[in-house]
């Protein structure tokens, strides 16, 4: 920390949205009471069937985490060998496939939204290719037409990571309808938290069933168990947070596409700083505000990222570096940067702004001049010139 600066002077990238804690307690009260604590309780399962109608999904598992909601869709989808994915992305993707005893396939993304290009996709199948991963990165659909045609050509499971994207709705409908398994992250960064948690959403009860079997260790019933499972069941306090929150998501959304609106006035304009656009027939959750730093401006993004915090604010470089580049995987033939011109640029120019529900706009104004500000003005927070 730098000298004169104090935690509540700082701004990170993201900030929790919490319900009063008074709206909370009832809901405990009635943890203690029935002293059902996880295992798949009461709380655990009326969250599953609100989420079912909040996101119009018939089969929604929820989970501890979202890691091991790709673990368990993975795990369900029982696919072999080869799985065509993004290099741009959180390690949580790439990790989740080798895990599973397969090799990841890395494509190039779209310039445009930063998801996986599904021109390079078709290119990449081999005979060992038995699935696509892509993300909805920063929540922005993929071209989910395109990658179900050439996953129904090729006869491949379709996973999409959506842990961006909760709440997201594309052409009128749910974001999460597409593909074989969505998986969701519930994490506290995310737009929709429950402190920790995720879920895996199945396109089929057959696939809803082998989900759910896995993340109890495998049973089927007290002495049936026919596959190998874990313990990644979510726990009553983070589901009974969970219906809480649901409760509160609109208004949380729309304070967030407040925030949006006003980054998007403040920063307009500013040579060499392009803001990601809103894709056409979307309605986002505005997770986050992620901008381009490109060669005309007068900084380099990682210099950048230096002088903002001078002034306080922690931006953070997602998704940096590219995970085709981390040593247990650069050496796959696939990872070449040669292969992957759009993500290492990308990689190298992006940086996600502070971006929550009660971000002030004082504090925006205040971001956007230090972006517009010579490097020699910058100071640590609290420190008179």
């Amino acid at each position: 920390m730098e000298r004169g600066t104090t935690l509540t002077d700082m701004i990170y990238v993201t900030r929790p949205f919490l319900p009063d804690l008074d709206e909370l307690i009832p809901l405990l009260e009635e943890i203690w009471a029935n002293r059902i604590l996880t295992n798949q309780g009461p709380f655990h399962q009326r969250f599953e069937e609100e989420l079912c109608h909040f996101l119009e999904a018939k089969h929604v598992s929820v989970m501890c985490n979202g890691t091991v909601a790709l673990n368990a869709a993975i795990a369900a989808a029982e696919i072999t060998g080869e799985v065509i994915t993004t290099p741009y992305s959180f390690v949580a993707t790439t990790h989740s496939i080798a895990m599973a005893g397969l090799t990841p396939l890395f494509v190039d993304i779209r310039p445009s939204d930063f998801t996986i290009n599904p021109a390079r996709i078709e290119a990449a199948i081999t005979p060992q290719t038995s699935a696509i991963l892509a993300v909805h990165v920063y929540g922005n659909p993929c071209d989910v037409d395109a990658i179900q045609a050439i996953a129904n050509r090729h006869k491949l499971t379709v996973i999409y990571d959506a842990a961006h994207a909760f709440g997201v709705r594309y052409r009128g409908k749910s974001l999460l309808t597409h593909g074989d398994f969505s998986t969701l992250s519930f994490h506290a960064t995310k737009a929709f938290n429950t402190f920790e948690g995720g879920a895996v959403i199945s396109a089929t009860a057959a696939g809803e069933k082998l989900v759910r079997n896995y993340r109890n260790f495998g049973f089927v019933d007290e002495v049936t168990i026919p596959a190998i499972g874990g313990n990644t069941k979510m726990s009553e306090f983070n589901a009974a947070l969970g219906l809480l929150q649901l409760k509160h998501f609109e208004e949380v959304r729309r304070q967030r596409a407040e925030v949006d609106r006003r980054y998007r006035e403040l920063l307009a304009g500013i040579e060499g700083i392009d803001m990601l656009p809103i894709p056409p027939q979307v309605e986002p959750n505005f997770t986050y505000f992620p901008i381009l730093v490109r060669p005309e401006f007068r900084m380099s993004r990682d210099e950048l990222y230096e002088h903002l915090k001078g002034y306080g604010f922690y931006a953070r470089r997602y998704f940096y570096p590219l995970l085709s580049t981390l040593p247990m995987y650069r050496d796959l033939p696939s990872a070449g940067h040669n292969k992957l011109p759009v993500a290492t640029d990308v990689a190298e120019q992006i940086l996600c702004l502070p971006m929550y529900h009660d971000l002030g706009e004082e504090d925006q104004v205040r971001l956007a001049d230090a972006i517009r500000a010579d490097r020699s003005s910058a100071r640590p927070v609290g420190v008179a010139r």
